[in-house]
């Protein structure tokens, strides 16, 4: 992604960029679940959508669904699009609340196009259709991560990056500045510079190895640290419906991510209270067909580095730190560290203004995010094991705690700048977590009760336009983007 996006760099310019790999490394590759902004990705590289769909086995998805995290037996999701829309002013969760304190009783969900389509396997890309009351449809996708690596690296190379392969088995700094000045090949091939963007995942060659900067552990707040990730055919013949699934077990969780003519699937767990052999046959368990691979098991500890860009480096991805993929945030972090790279970069050096501009942001980026997947654990109400007990009595960040307190008493949930999950999120999640919004906010109470309504009703009957003449997700695929078996 980051040899792609900086490849646009070239256009008319002598730069020269290197993308250095290993085949026999490797991408994680389990990383399958994107959120909206990714979208916005492919058209800042003028993609095609519908090829690189069909490229990388890609489906569309409006959300997450979530089983078994407020206690078992619970489901709801985390829509991509807003509930409704402001009416007077107030976000519409007080005013939905304000009609149920009236005797109204639709839920939340059918004022939400994604949910109601979610649930009912449905998806277009809906400007066709669009209307006055509602915006389009949002969505994200789902693909193959390694098909999609190759796809960028076809990409790059084809605007001028230059790929070597091989492994590095030295870095060089600069004596008085402190910066890398080369990489050298296993094989001796030295590989000079003037910026460097480390992509070596949770190895950190440049960033912590070379620059030793540092890692702030998050694992108190966020204690699952391991993973065994399994794709698998789809042999019971469903259609891959447009949603993420993120299932609770007894000591962390599994997502299914639905691909044209596979599942990607893994498992998330503590190996304080689980090891990797019953992680392992817990997920077998519960997939849905044939497994296509062998199990790949996977190592993390929840956190950041202290910072990073650090010197001539800026670490993307894994090497600048890792939250486990439960709002699928991690190809996100990637995403938004590329745009605030090539909005700070300067062709000319770097300068120490650059560089505290981008920790500082990201920082704040990583700190919000933190706090919302903490929300999915410690909001339960499960007993039923040692992990949930650990999780549900944890201390949490006073920033969470403020936020749900707010939102137990009158719904108010306070986004902060360029925060990336909306009211929406917040309330979506909270809810579906068992929390009860206590109140709302009191200028509800103003609104006309008849028009209200009226405008209520409108909403409900255009999400129900809108999702009755949406097709089938697998027969949108079918026509728009199909890809080949295998």
């Amino acid at each position: 992604m980051a040899a792609a996006a900086l490849s646009r760099l070239r256009k008319g310019r002598q730069l020269a960029i290197t993308l250095v790999e290993s085949e026999a490394i490797g991408t994680v590759g389990v990383g399958e679940a994107t959120i909206p902004p990714f979208v916005d990705f492919q058209r800042l590289l003028e993609i095609d959508e519908a090829e690189m769909l069909a490229a990388v086995q890609g489906s569309f998805k409006l959300g997450i669904q979530f089983v078994n995290w407020g206690k078992i037996g619970d489901s709801y999701i985390h829509p991509f699009g807003n509930y409704g829309y402001e009416i007077g002013g107030l976000s519409f969760h007080h005013v939905w609340h304000h009609f149920q304190t009236l005797g109204d009783k639709r839920p939340i969900q059918v004022f939400n196009a994604e949910t109601m389509a979610a649930f009912f396997g449905r998806f277009a890309k809906t400007d066709a259709l669009k209307r006055d009351d509602l915006p389009p449809i949002n969505y994200a996708y789902h693909l193959n991560a390694t098909a999609y690596a190759a796809y960028l690296r076809k990409y790059a190379e084809a605007r001028g990056v230059v790929r070597v392969e091989g492994k590095v088995a030295d870095v060089a700094l600069d004596g008085e500045s402190g910066f890398v000045r080369s990489i050298t090949m296993v094989g001796g091939k030295v590989i000079g510079g003037q910026f460097f963007v480390d992509c070596s995942g949770f190895r950190g060659l440049l960033i912590e190895q070379a620059l030793h900067t540092g890692y702030e552990d998050w694992s108190k707040w966020l204690p699952c640290n391991r993973a065994v990730a399994l794709p698998c055919k789809r042999d019971d013949g469903s259609p891959p419906p447009p949603f993420t699934r993120a299932t609770a077990h007894k000591a962390g969780w599994q997502w299914q991510v639905p691909l044209q003519h596979r599942n990607g699937n893994g498992h998330v767990y503590c190996d304080a209270f689980m090891d990797a052999d019953e992680a392992t046959d817990i997920l077998l368990a519960n997939i849905a067909g044939k497994p296509t691979a062998d199990p790949n098991h996977l190592r993390f500890v929840a956190g950041r580095r202290n910072k990073f860009w650090n010197r001539n480096v800026v670490a993307i991805g894994l090497a600048g730190g890792f939250m486990e993929p439960l709002e699928s945030t991690s190809i996100h972090l990637i995403n938004t560290a590329i745009t605030k790279l090539i909005s700070l970069i300067s062709l000319d050096g770097v300068t120490q203004a650059q560089e505290d501009a981008f920790n500082r942001l990201t920082t704040r980026e990583y700190t919000r995010i933190r706090d919302f997947l903490i929300l999915h654990y410690n909001t339960t109400t499960r007993d039923d094991s040692e992990f949930w007990n650990y999780c549900r009595t944890m201390s949490v960040p006073d920033s969470l705690t403020e936020k749900v307190e707010l939102f137990r008493s009158n719904g108010q949930i306070f986004r902060e700048e360029d925060e990336l999950f909306t009211e929406t999120s917040w309330a979506a999640v909270m809810m579906g977590q068992g929390i009860t919004m206590q109140g709302h906010n009191a200028m509800a109470e103003t609104l006309d009760p008849a028009e209200t309504k009226r405008e209520l009703d409108e909403i409900e009957k255009s999400v129900r336009f809108l999702v009755q003449a949406m097709p089938n997700h697998a027969d949108y695929l079918a026509r728009y983007c199909p890809a080949p078996m295998g």
